[in-house]
């Protein structure tokens, strides 16, 4: 399971460094309001989809995705996430 999130982490910050043309991975790391927008619209389909319960699974997965291009593109690293997140265990 993780291993699938560390293979888009990995394909997101290889194509920053060895951009693909034509590639939408690239489109969205390489503009900002793109992904922006990107990421609100995922998040509220999968609110749409919970509240209809239909979808839910595809639109958490595009939430993931543009989730993860949104950070890379920002340089925000998920190393430094998941090590606040582990500070906050009680």
């Amino acid at each position: 399971m993780l291993s699938t999130l560390e293979n888009l982490i990995k394909l997101a910050r290889e194509r920053k460094k060895s951009p693909v043309e034509g590639s939408y991975t690239n489109k969205l790391l390489s503009d900002k309001s793109l992904i922006k927008d990107k990421v609100l619209e995922e998040i509220n389909e999968l609110i749409e989809a919970v509240e209809n319960n239909s979808n839910k699974i595809h639109e958490a997965a595009d939430v993931f995705y543009h989730l993860i291009m949104y950070l890379e593109a920002y340089d925000i690293k998920i190393e430094d996430v998941v090590e606040e997140l582990n500070k906050r265990k009680k």
